[in-house]
């Protein structure tokens, strides 16, 4: 087990979701509480919890990815790949929620998912368990990604 690893990939994620979280958390009681959302919406005490989790179970993914070495074939490509969708997972909260732009905010998920699937897809030829790990995550962004949609139709 490398510790430096495992806590280096444990930071990043956090990191993502902790930028997040400075635009999400002042917008939930005031726009995010005046918006239309369809029945299917999760609480808003479910989100910090479930997204900790996530985040939790994506630095597990990639260090499992990374700890094969840079060396090994296909390692860079995904973990680059991985910081992609990274990336933008940090960046769809400032844009939903600090832009208020639930249109912006659809086309970031969207492209967001896509590259989820791109990391499991590159992470299932490296270490079948890291991208499993990532199967709650796609699963959670596809029920975002509705609800992010949804939204922006209930709200126009």
């Amino acid at each position: 087990m490398n510790w430096t690893k495992l806590l280096a990939s444990i930071a990043a994620c956090q990191l993502a979701g902790f930028v997040g979280s400075l635009f999400t958390r002042p917008a939930i009681p005031s726009w995010y509480a005046q918006l239309q959302k369809p029945w299917f919406a999760p609480p808003n005490w479910l989100f910090a919890p479930m997204w900790i989790s996530l985040y939790l179970l994506m630095a597990v993914a990639a260090y499992l990815v990374w700890n094969k070495g840079l060396e090994s074939k296909g390692v860079g490509t995904a973990l680059a790949v991985f910081l992609f969708q990274l990336l933008l997972n940090a960046l769809w909260s400032p844009v939903f929620f600090g832009l208020r732009s639930p249109l912006a905010g659809a086309v970031v998920i969207v492209v967001l998912w896509l590259a989820i699937l791109a990391t499991i897809m590159v992470f299932t030829k490296i270490s079948w368990p890291a991208a499993w790990l990532l199967v709650p995550y796609i699963l959670w962004v596809s029920l975002a990604t509705a609800l992010n949609i949804s939204i922006y139709f209930l709200n126009r």
